[in-house]
């Protein structure tokens, strides 16, 4: 699958649990970048974030592709990170995405505003 494919399935798994503000940051003409695509989600506490990664896992097991090749975060609920290699999922609370400015961080990439 290509990270334009698994990038689809990925913000499908987001907005069944009504994630906001998805932002989609293709990585691919930035130097030293450490993945193709980045997307980042905020929930609204650390069940929904919970869900939203969750939900996520389910979409791509469905679309016939295996787990996350790592993922952290899943203890606090605040910020889970979901490595797929090409492409990687961030969901934060919104505090916590407004305090680590990842969007700010990437500058030089391309950003597509999902919702």
């Amino acid at each position: 699958m290509t990270a334009d494919e698994l990038s689809k399935v990925i913000i499908k798994g987001m907005e069944e649990k009504k994630a906001s503000d998805i932002v989609m940051m293709d990585l691919r003409k930035v130097n030293n970048s450490i993945t193709d695509i980045m997307i980042i989600a905020s929930g609204n506490s650390d069940k929904q974030i919970e869900a939203i990664s969750d939900s996520i896992e389910e979409e791509v097991k469905k679309a016939g592709e295996s787990g996350p090749w790592r993922m952290e975060g899943k203890n606090n609920n605040q910020w889970i990170i979901m490595d797929y290699v090409n492409v990687v999922a961030h969901i934060f609370v919104k505090d916590k995405r407004e305090f680590y400015g990842l969007e700010d961080l990437w500058g030089d990439a391309k950003i597509t505003q999902i919702n």
